[in-house]
């Protein structure tokens, strides 16, 4: 049996009863189904090959279907394929048979579309992936989970006029650590990355920003996340086609060591429920009177 064969299906798609909005949420990195042909040749333990996992954000905007909202969420975890990162992100220095050429830095530092390394730069693999491999998960995760999500942006310019992704993501506080230490530098809660507009109208990111600080919430924006494949390619603001990467702190909500949703987990759902809301609700289409 190949390894193909064992595949489940690349993402979960939540509907909602009544699509009410452009919005789309979309969890591309909380995938948490680690399959056992990879497990078993990954150098790391179960905590650390965990560790670049968006942890528990499909759980954060689990109400988005009960708002009026499609939900994507991906199955598979960022450590097996990222699916923030363009399918031709292939990295010579662990997959074979792949041209040694020009290579992007995210590349480089080992974090292409088949990731060399996890959090903190630990090494996933003993040796190298053959390019089959590479290219059987691209097929049966990567195209799948790109062709729904943009199905649901077509839909949407189709019904609504215009699409608003709201792509979900969590950050690792020592990353915040690590590249805010300006002194007097307050660290931020979340980040928006519009890739310095080219990726949403400032009136989206304007909303988005204000509905987190009126929940408490500090917010920066384009620093130190930008936004990566997804925002880049799926956003269009000049064709109604606006995507932003959402980036919250982990620590808001779980305890980043143990990998589990802490006491404050609820009521950062609540939070980040009541924006997804706010969104929602502010290109929403009247409903009919029965």
């Amino acid at each position: 049996m190949t390894e193909s064969t064992a595949y489940r299906a690349a993402y979960r798609l939540e509907m909602p009863e009544n699509w009410v909005s452009p919005v789309i949420v979309a969890s591309p990195h909380s995938g948490r189904h680690y399959p056992w042909s990879f497990i078993r040749r990954t150098m790391l333990d179960e905590r650390a090959i965990r560790s670049s996992e968006d942890a528990f954000v499909d759980m954060l905007v689990a109400e988005a279907p009960n708002l009026g909202a499609p939900l994507l969420a991906a199955e598979y975890p960022r450590a097996y394929l990222d699916l923030n990162r363009a399918c031709e992100e292939l990295d010579p220095a662990l997959i074979e048979d792949v041209p040694r050429g020009t290579i992007n830095p995210r590349v480089s530092s080992g974090l292409g579309v088949i990731p060399r390394v996890v959090a903190g730069g630990r090494v996933i693999y003993r040796g190298k992936l053959a390019r089959e491999e590479a290219e059987e998960r691209i097929a049966h995760v990567w195209r799948p989970y790109h062709e729904r999500l943009e199905a649901l942006v077509q839909d949407s310019l189709a019904t609504f006029g215009q699409a608003i992704l709201l792509d979900m993501h969590s950050m690792p506080r020592e990353a915040l650590e690590t590249l805010t230490r300006k002194p007097g530098q307050k660290r931020p809660d979340v980040v928006l990355g519009d890739r310095f507009g080219a990726s949403a109208s400032a009136s989206v990111v304007d909303r988005l920003e204000a509905a987190f600080t009126a929940a408490g919430l500090s917010v920066s924006r384009n620093n130190p996340f930008a936004g990566a494949y997804i925002a880049q390619h799926y956003g269009r603001p000049s064709r109604g086609r606006h995507a932003v990467q959402i980036e919250i702190d982990r620590s808001l909500y779980m305890n980043e060591e143990l990998i589990r949703p802490s006491g404050s987990f609820q009521s950062m759902k609540k939070l980040v429920t009541g924006v997804l809301r706010s969104m929602i609700e502010a290109d929403a289409l009247p409903v009919a009177a029965e």
